[in-house]
């Protein structure tokens, strides 16, 4: 069981300033241990800026950033540190498992260690190859690897699943799931919406340099209090009735669509089932991450 009392990243009233430009404005955000947290934001919303923050490789404006309790750049923040770039450069001339073997001996690991780790990121047949030769979700999942080694205190994931194939980034998320579990927090930035929305227990959006939201899932809908769809197909014939009796619209001239709050779903759905074998299907759609995403993230937004 992962202790949460702990804090592996806490940013506190963080800024960033270029001339008049703030790129990252009073941002505050805490990481505990084992808690996977997604950063969303469109580009140029600061994320990338946040996290050379964290690294250490640019300097704050005003506020404070503790990685594992040191700070950003530190030795001591550095070997609690995990960082995988949405564009990993490695040399071309080494193999895989050259690479990760001198990433070890780097990180004070055991040099065997990286077999174990090729292995557990897909690339154990690709080890003797010369990166060259990779593939750019090869080269993706090699710098996985690297993340892995050691036991880090926070792992930073830019865009981790780019140029990954739909049974690679199912892979991914198994050993992120598997580092969350082993107590290491994660800070996934990316775009892959439709990914994140299951496999994260925060999210975390950006807009301007500003923390607009950060908050589960769960809450960030409540919060927002954006409409559930919920989509009838009626029996032949019997459209015109359910919309009578149901309002909506018409969709394809055999479907009625209905939008509610989530304090108003149970009263809709006792009148659908009032109104028996009129209804063929109902199916119940709430808000996706995209549709909280586009939310807090309008420019008209205070």
């Amino acid at each position: 069981m992962v202790d949460r009392t702990d804090t592996a990243l806490d940013v506190a009233n963080l800024s960033k300033r270029y001339g008049k430009a703030e790129v990252v404005a009073g941002v505050n955000l805490r990481i505990s241990p084992g808690e996977r947290v997604a950063l969303l934001g469109h580009n140029g919303a600061g994320k990338s800026t946040l996290i050379k923050l964290i690294l250490g490789l640019i300097r704050p404006s005003d506020g404070n950033v503790a990685v594992a309790g040191h700070a950003p750049g530190s030795a001591q923040a550095r070997a609690a540190t995990a960082y995988l770039p949405e564009q990993v450069a490695f040399h071309k001339s080494l193999t895989g498992r050259e690479q990760l073997a001198l990433f070890a001996r780097l990180a004070g690991e055991k040099v065997k260690s990286a077999d174990d780790l090729l292995a557990r990121v897909g690339l154990s047949d690709a080890a003797d190859r010369r990166i060259g030769a990779y593939s750019k979700g090869m080269r993706q999942r090699l710098g996985l690897a690297q993340a892995l080694l050691g036991r880090r205190r926070i792992a930073l994931l830019d865009e981790p699943t780019s140029g990954l194939d739909p049974i690679s980034r199912h892979d991914l998320y198994a050993v992120i799931d598997e580092m969350a579990a082993n107590g290491t927090a994660l800070l996934i930035a990316s775009h892959a919406l439709t990914e994140l929305e299951a496999r994260t227990d925060r999210i975390a959006i950006m807009r301007g340099g500003k923390l607009v939201a950060d908050d589960t899932l769960a809450q960030l809908t409540r919060k927002a209090s954006l409409p559930i769809r919920i989509s009838l197909t009626a029996e032949d014939g019997a459209a015109d009735h359910v919309q009578a009796e149901l309002g909506g619209h018409r969709v394809n001239g055999c479907s009625v669509e209905i939008f509610c709050t989530a304090e108003d779903k149970m009263d809709h759905l006792a009148r659908i089932t009032g109104l028996g074998s009129a209804v063929r299907n109902v199916e119940i759609a709430p808000p996706s991450l995209e549709d909280l995403y586009l939310h807090y993230c309008r420019e008209d937004m205070q």
